[in-house]
Formats: structure tokens, sequence, C-alpha cells
């Protein structure tokens, strides 16, 4: 069918099918109200959370973690991710999200590939070797969260000699969770190579009723369309190639229903986009700390663009406002005459 049909997950409708993926380090509140202004993402997510760390923050009467920043205001759907390996503390979040937070979605990685989770926490993709802690931390989420739909987030498998995919998505299914995401890579991959897609493709025959969201080098709206029109998934989820694009969105959105795909801002306009995000970030952290963490979101607006390598040297140095903005001035890449007037008046 295609268009495709929203995305249902429990009784939420996700439409578009397009989700933007949760991404540690990145998709902050700042980051989401920039994707939001653009359009056609159907749900949002958070950085992923550290469940135990929640906990201890809680119980010291401590500020809950950053990367809940925002979340108790801003605009629904949104989903949080969280991630551990002990059942009772991620319902003892789940609880807390679903009812203090009132998330839209309480999903949970088992996709990570990160070592600082897997070899050393125990977490994220090192369940996939788990299915029965999965089954239980996914049927005690579903509980602890309910009617708020839970979701995981799987990669297809540890290692390539050790691709369990399908029965892993039997098992999410069966412990109750309302979709299951799968980025087309095993953890061993970490973000090399293509993701195989018709592995995804596969998994869906191993379903009975909820949804698959395939995952994996979305970087274009006519990728979005093909992954619908030649694979079995229910739905997207876009990673990496937003970051520095957060129209994506908005243009796989209009691919989808068949208009013609909007065109890239202008590098004026990007560039616009990006210091309004640094405002948000800074709004939040303040200066100096905003400054920095707003480095690494600039070097992702510049990648691919003329003059990148030497605009990433200079912004990754810098740590004040005045310095931000004297490197943007001065580097931010412009590729036509009209946006080179521009920034030049």
């Amino acid at each position: 069918m295609f268009p495709p049909p929203p995305l249902r997950i429990g009784d939420l409708v996700i439409d578009p099918a397009i989700l933007q993926a949760p991404m540690a380090g990145f998709t902050n509140a700042a980051f989401r109200e920039i994707v939001r202004g653009f359009g056609g993402a159907g749900l949002l997510a958070t950085e992923m959370v550290n469940a135990r760390g929640f906990v201890w923050l809680d119980e010291n009467e401590a500020e809950h973690p950053d990367r809940l920043w925002g979340v108790a205001e801003e605009s629904r759907p949104l989903a949080v991710q969280i991630w551990d390996n002990d059942p009772d503390t991620m319902a003892k979040v789940g609880r807390r999200l679903a009812g203090e937070y009132k998330v839209s979605v309480v999903d949970i990685n088992f996709g990570c590939p990160v070592r600082q989770v897997t070899e050393k926490a125990h977490s994220g993709s090192y369940l996939l070797r788990d299915p029965m802690r999965m089954h239980a931390i996914i049927s005690q989420l579903v509980v602890a969260c309910a009617p708020t739909p839970v979701t995981a987030k799987i990669r297809l498998g540890c290692s390539p000699d050790n691709v369990n995919c399908n029965e892993i998505a039997k098992v999410v299914e069966e412990a109750g969770a309302a979709a299951l995401t799968v980025h087309g890579r095993t953890a061993k991959d970490m973000f090399k190579g293509h993701a195989d897609w018709d592995r995804i493709s596969e998994i869906k025959s191993h379903l009975k009723n909820i949804p698959l969201i395939g995952n994996g080098d979305l970087d274009s709206a006519e990728k979005v369309v093909a992954a619908f029109q030649n694979y079995n998934v229910d739905g997207v989820m876009i990673a990496r190639a937003c970051l520095g694009r957060p129209w994506l969105f908005a243009q796989a959105a209009a691919a989808l229903r068949g208009e013609p795909i909007p065109p890239e801002p202008t590098m004026l306009e990007q560039r616009e986009v990006m210091l309004r995000h640094y405002q948000l970030v800074i709004g939040r952290f303040g200066e100096e700390k905003g400054t920095v963490l707003m480095r690494k979101y600039a070097c992702c607006y510049a990648q691919g663009k003329h003059g990148a390598r030497f605009f990433r040297s200079h912004v990754a140095k810098v740590s004040t406002s005045q310095q931000f903005h004297s490197v943007v001035d001065e580097f931010f890449p412009v590729v036509d005459n009209q946006d080179r007037a521009t920034v030049s008046s």
C-alpha cells in the first residue's frame, strides 16, 4: 500500500510513519525543537537514559538527568528510551516516565553496541544473547507502564556469525511490546558497512501483530520511499543522517505523500538553523558548557559541504559565544553567489 498508512503503536497513531532515532549525546530537547519546527517526524525520541542512574539521582534528590530536559513540557507524541539489565530497575523508571512525565512511548534499548554499555554494563546489544532476561525486562515494563506502550529496539544480533533477530523478535512480541525497531547491522558491525534491509524485512514474518520499524542508512527522502516500497516494514527510523539535516524528515514525509521533495535549505538558511540550535543549547546549559556541547552539532551541520574539514578544525576549539559566532561568520561554507553575497553583507 502506498503511501504507507499511519503506524500504530498500541493506541498511539504515528503519522507519518517516520521516527527520529534516539541518539546519545545528540537528540536532546534543543535538537528535537529544531526537528519539530521543520515537521515530518511522526515520533520524536530523547537520548537514551540510564535507568540505574535515574534511580540514583531520584533517591539522592538530585536533578533528573539532563537527557530528560524538556520532556515534561514539550509536545507529544514523544518517546523516551531507557537502558539497563535489571527488570525491577527498568520497571521503576518506566512507571515514573509513564505516570509522572506522561510520555507517549517507553522504548527499551537492546541495540547499543558501545563497549561502556555492553561489556561494562551488560546492557544494550549485550542482552541479545540473553532472550530470557530481555523477556523479563519487557514484560515487567509493560505492566509498570500500562497503558503507555512499551517498544524495543534491537540489532540483527551480536555478530555476523550470531544473527538471532528472528528469535528475538518473537521474544519481544510474546513479552508484550507494542512495536519492534531493528537496526540492520550487528553489534560487532557498529556503524560500518551497509544496513541489511533484507534481513530486517525477513523479521516481519516472525511477528504476529506488532509493527516492524526499519532503521539504518536512511539518508535521503528517496531511500525512505524505497524502504517502504521494497521491504516489509510498517515504519522507518532515521538516525545519523538527520543530525546535520533536521529538515530530512519533512523531505521524506513529502515524498511519501507523492509531493515534490522540498529542496535543501540554502547555506544561509542552514547557518541560521544552526545558530538557532546554538541559542537553545546555551539557553539551557549556559555559554561555556553550551558552546562546548554545540561543537559536535556544528560539525554535523557542516558535513559534506565545501570547506567542512577546515570549519571543523576551528569550531572544535571554541569555548565562548564570541568565538563560536566568529568561526561561523568566517568559515561556514557557502556554495552559491546569492548565499555568498548575503553572508558578506
